[in-house]
């Protein structure tokens, strides 16, 4: 028997290949199961022919490695079908092992295949030697070889299936099942060249035609490692890709969540918005149409909110928001949804077992809301108007259901605000000329429809003019005249009050530059502040404007707010009286009496002036307890140093009284009625005649 021998450097590097193909085939196999479509055929294809070559390589640098003291050759075309088993049975592992399971007959069929199909390569390459006499194998070396092949093609194939996800560790575990793959296949390879035997006077029939081993070796293995180094690296920068991939996808998708929250959240209290408010309403009557019952819808607007805002600032607006949204959030029970559609008004959306349990729902709104709030370390007080509209029963479509709700909200705020009320069909009449008045009341601002009537002030002593005050009327298109008491709410309400306000004032102003400039420099103009003006940050900024824009001085200028605006916050009101006062202007506490006054506070104001409230001054004459108040107060205004002025004089008997009692300035009907400014002097001219007269008959 001729003796064989191995190259040692040889068999090193074959076990090389073996192991960096079997590490290429774990790689590749997570590539595949990653993959869809024609990538995923793409990337079998392209495997199957990486570990094809590897797999081959292995066992054609083995055979290199192997020399006999003859001269040995490879037969071209045995050689290349050796090479065509190896890529087919690569080939039919990796679909193998893409499949979504691998059960244990599947597993074993393939197992039987794949060693198969490794063993004929390996003979077949053996037979591309040509030997003659032919090869004697050893029977138990040769089945056992093909037990190793079919052995490691079932843990081959069974450890690619499970690493091919990634996973933690997954490259390290990767590299230690290569090793134990690579050395199977060695170990099988070379129990089959142990297995071979070579009589005597053999000799190589490819030596004539076929490959010489001459430099063979080195193109094999360069070729081989060329081949599995790019299928890797290709592998891994697609695997890296994927995970890029992966990570942008999961980026677009968290942002598409920030985005689908934004579009359905309010941005400031995290409550669901008009768009999810719609769709939750939608299910609700869904709900209801298929399987009965009902749920109420409540409008929820916060009384007193607005001058929270404009006397501290937006910021603390938006806090105090949140944390109204946050104590009803903590209230909502089951399948409820509070909502936030704007501004200070909420929705709550509640299912209910009977109507009858909206009324004990919003009672208890009502009271979380009353509760003073802690913002800022500013204690604030608000409340609530809630309106509440049933379904089914108070509108077909949510829009109706909204709108009613609304209409019974402002129904609510007319009542009392802080309470709740139930939407009547009589409300859409109200709710509709309200909104009409609305829409009415911004054209009137555009369009310079308002405009001053004055009401004379007169020296109680002397019955001269000192001025007038200066009182809104509004030029409607289709009503006609109108009164503020028909638009002032509503103008407070939708915060209009402000730019109205503005209006009045600077008309005030020019209008008193007119009868300045015709040397009524005494004369003083009164214009009236509502609470919503007074709060506002930019009143003090909007009066010193107007003053020096109409070039009048600021003691021509009398501001009147109502004895309840003035307390509301008596430190806040102190610090915006005190830049008023420093500025010059006149300063009037409107309506006296008919408020909660400290005197502490009263005291400390710096007003110039007391204000009578008309309610004392009507029944002056048969009500000893208004005669009683009405005394008490001037002696109270004589005391603090202010001028006392009594509103509503409309009898001789109300003018003595109040005349002898001390008051230094009346204004009335029995006086004077509002008038435009052109017919107030001529007014005034004519009671001056009047007053004239009177004088030379008292002195005859």
């Amino acid at each position: 028997m001729l003796i064989g021998s191995y190259t040692p450097s040889l068999v090193l590097i074959s076990i090389f290949v073996a192991i960096l193909a079997s590490y290429t085939a774990l790689d590749l196999a997570g590539r595949i199961v990653t993959a869809t479509g024609r990538t995923a055929y793409l990337w079998m294809g392209g495997g199957a022919l990486a570990m094809g070559i590897g797999v081959w390589s292995m066992h054609f640098i083995g055979m290199l490695a192997f020399h006999l003291p003859v001269e040995l050759g490879y037969d071209l075309s045995i050689t290349l079908l050796s090479l065509a088993i190896a890529i087919l049975s690569c080939g039919f592992a990796l679909w193998l092992i893409s499949q979504p399971q691998l059960p244990a007959l599947q597993l074993s069929f393939g197992a039987l295949v794949i060693g198969a199909g490794i063993s004929a390569m390996h003979y077949c390459g053996m037979a591309a030697l040509r030997m003659q006499p032919g090869i004697d194998y050893d029977p138990t070396l040769f089945v056992g070889s093909l037990l190793i092949a079919v052995s490691a093609s079932a843990a081959a194939l069974w450890i690619a299936f499970r690493l091919r996800r990634q996973t933690p560790y997954v490259r390290l575990a990767r590299g230690g099942a290569a090793v134990f793959m690579g050395m199977a296949i060695v170990g099988m390879h070379y129990t089959g060249m142990a297995a071979a035997g070579f009589a005597d006077g053999s000799f190589c029939g490819a030596v004539g035609s076929g490959l010489r081993v001459d430099g063979l070796d080195k193109l094999v293995l360069v070729t081989s490692l060329a081949v599995l180094t790019i299928a890797l690296l290709t592998s891994i920068l697609d695997a890296r890709m994927e995970d890029r991939t992966a990570e942008l996808s999961n980026s677009l998708s968290v942002a598409n969540r920030e985005l689908t929250q934004l579009a359905l959240h309010d941005t400031l209290t995290g409550l669901p918005n008009r768009v999810l408010l719609a769709d939750r309403i939608e299910q609700a009557m869904g709900k209801v149409d298929e399987h009965g019952g009902c749920f109420a819808l409540m409008f929820m607007d916060l009384d007193g909110f607005k001058p929270v805002n404009d006397a501290f600032g937006h910021h603390m607006g938006d806090l105090l928001l949140r944390q109204v949204a946050l104590r009803l959030r903590e209230d909502l029970h089951g399948k409820n949804t509070l909502a936030r559609i704007g501004g200070d008004e909420f929705i709550l959306l509640v299912e209910l077992s009977e109507t009858e349990d909206a009324s004990s729902i919003a009672a208890r709104q009502v009271a979380l809301i009353a509760q003073p709030f802690m913002v800022a370390d500013h204690g604030l007080q608000i409340s609530a108007s809630i309106g509440i509209a049933l379904y089914p029963g108070n509108g077909q479509t949510q829009h109706e259901l909204l709108m009613n709700a609304d209409a019974a909200m402002y129904h609510a705020k007319g009542s009392g605000k802080n309470g709740y009320c139930f939407f009547d069909a009589s409300m859409n009449t109200n709710a509709r000329n309200q909104l009409q008045l609305l829409q009415d009341l911004r054209r009137a601002l555009k369009q310079e429809q308002f405009c001053l009537y004055y009401q004379p002030k007169f020296d109680a002593n002397s019955g001269l003019p000192l001025g007038a005050e200066a009182l809104l009327r509004w030029h409607h298109p289709q009503l006609g005249l109108l009164l503020p008491d028909t638009f002032i709410g509503l103008a407070e309400k939708t915060g209009l009050i402000i730019p109205i306000g503005e209006w009045v004032l600077n008309e005030a102003c020019r209008q008193m530059r007119v009868w300045h400039d015709q040397g009524y420099t005494h004369w003083r103009i009164a214009v009236n502040l509502s609470a919503l003006q007074f709060c506002h940050n930019d009143l003090v900024t909007s009066i010193a404007k107007a003053l020096a824009l109409h070039r009048l001085p600021a003691n021509s200028l009398t501001l009147e707010i109502t004895e309840t605006t003035a307390m509301s916050d008596a430190d806040v009101s102190m610090t915006v009286l005190q830049q008023l006062s420093e500025m010059g202007v006149d300063l009037s506490i409107d309506d006296f009496g008919t408020g909660y006054s400290s005197l502490m506070y009263l005291k400390r104001l710096p007003a110039n002036e007391l204000k009578i409230d008309r309610g004392f001054v009507r029944d002056l004459e048969h009500d000893s307890d208004d005669a009683a108040i009405v005394s008490a107060i001037v002696a109270l205004g004589q005391a603090l140093g202010l001028r006392i002025v009594a509103e509503g004089v409309e009898t001789d008997k109300q003018q003595s009284f109040l005349t002898e009692l001390g008051c230094n300035s009346l204004q009335g009907f029995l006086l004077g009625h509002p008038l435009p400014a052109e017919r107030f002097m001529a007014h005034i001219s004519q009671a001056k005649r009047k007053e004239g007269a009177k004088r030379v008959l008292d002195e005859a």
